[in-house]
């Protein structure tokens, strides 16, 4: 049996930028060193904010083979996938859920790789036990669990190691781009009514003075990052009673170095900004990330964050657009219902037990959600054959080992 040499560190800039980069090549925007580096230095991303930072370094030597982003979390705030119910189990039986580990990136409930590996190197899902009981004499035991949140199809194999992490599925909304040529060839890939209701949508906000402007790269400014940071702190104060966990800086940071991968939506209203939108790209896709107004005007953020994401992916031949998660809402505009996975392991074995039997009956409810979703898509008959929703095969419900990583996995 192979055994890795298995270190972590508490800020990725002891890693370096050349180093991060070097394995994470092609793995999205949300990946880059820039983007997790601007979580921590902005100080979103701490021991006080709930996010410390622990990542894993994996060596042969001194050559790095292997990172693994990780965090330990006192709740489970920005992660996107709920498991607020056992916290609270854990609770009642007077014991502590917090802290535990998460392999994820923060706020950004994106499927990606959780593992990233040199290009040529090969690993095996023995890595995975290994971090585990690394973790647990690292943090003094006092860890409650490790949760890897979003793992896409490269890296569940290495999830897959027999050791009892169980699987749970949930379901997100994605667009996905056929060819088409421009927003209109879309559109009339939609029913006749919801092709109607969209088009009725866009001449009301036009004959409103309502405007559109998309900013990449050299064309954001300062001021139009000042005006989306205001709309989207204008949000969160009204929601919930805070700015955002995302800070000024943090934004700035990501101005500074990833702009080319930014995209900037901004509403106006007679040349008058009244809401915006922060997006990311790169070859793989369009990702929606956030956004804000500062007026309340009917079908604006179906217009900003949905409607005019489509037409950029659609003008850059973006693949897929990743608006966010959640939202049923994402159905009739054309988002096609995809499942997403995470991996768990309880170290208490009884609630290990309990959580297994409680993924057994929720898996099955969220296969109809996903149906059921799948059902009221708004594309026409001549047009809906072609969706990829209609090739993708639902997690096996059948034997108790569904809950693992042994289970079908979803095409």
């Amino acid at each position: 049996m192979m055994s890795y040499d298995i270190r972590f560190v508490e800020n990725i800039a002891d890693i370096g930028q050349l180093q991060w980069d070097a394995l994470a090549s092609n793995h999205g925007p949300f990946l880059r060193y820039a983007f997790l580096h601007a979580l921590e230095n902005s100080e979103s991303c701490t021991a006080d904010t709930g996010w410390q930072p622990l990542h894993v370094v994996v060596r042969d030597g001194h050559d790095i083979i292997a990172l693994i982003p990780g965090y330990v979390k006192t709740h489970s705030y920005g992660e996107y996938v709920f498991d607020q119910g056992w916290a609270n189990a854990y609770h009642q039986h007077g014991m502590e859920y917090y802290p535990k580990w998460v392999s994820a990136i923060p706020f950004t409930p994106v499927t990606g790789s959780r593992v990233l590996v040199k290009q040529g190197v090969a690993v095996s899902s023995q890595l995975i036990q290994q971090v585990i009981d690394t973790l647990k004499g690292y943090h003094h035991e006092c860890l409650s669990s490790v949760h890897w949140l979003f793992p896409n199809d490269a890296c569940t194999p290495l999830l897959d190691n027999g050791q009892q992490l169980l699987t749970r599925y949930s379901v997100q909304f994605q667009w996905h781009n056929y060819d088409y040529e421009n927003f209109d060839a879309f559109l009339s890939a939609l029913t006749a009514r919801k092709r109607k209701e969209i088009r009725k949508t866009q001449k009301r906000h036009q004959q409103s003075g309502i405007t559109f402007t998309h900013a990449t790269g050299t064309e954001i400014s300062s001021v139009i990052l000042d005006c989306f940071i205001a709309c989207y702190q204008a949000t969160y104060l009204k929601r919930s009673g805070h700015l955002g966990y995302l800070n000024k800086a943090f934004f700035y940071a990501l101005f500074n170095s990833m702009a080319d991968n930014m995209l900037i939506v901004t509403a106006r209203s007679h040349e008058r900004p009244i809401a915006s939108a922060l997006f990311f790209y790169d070859e793989t896709g369009l990702y929606g990330r956030y956004w804000g107004a500062l007026e309340d005007v009917d079908g604006l953020h179906f217009a900003t964050c949905y409607f005019e994401g489509i037409a950029f992916a659609i003008n850059r031949k973006l693949p897929l657009f990743n608006p966010g998660t959640q939202g049923e809402h994402k159905i009739l505009r054309g988002f096609e219902p995809i499942y997403c996975q995470s991996a768990h392991q309880l170290f208490h074995p009884a609630f290990h037990d309990a959580v297994a039997q409680f993924l057994r009956q929720e898996t099955p409810q969220i296969i109809d959600y996903f149906n059921q979703a799948k059902n009221v898509l708004p594309f026409n008959s001549h047009f809906a054959p072609k969706l990829k929703t209609t090739m993708v095969s639902s997690p096996s419900t059948t034997v108790e080992a569904d809950t693992h990583n042994n289970n079908e996995k979803i095409k």
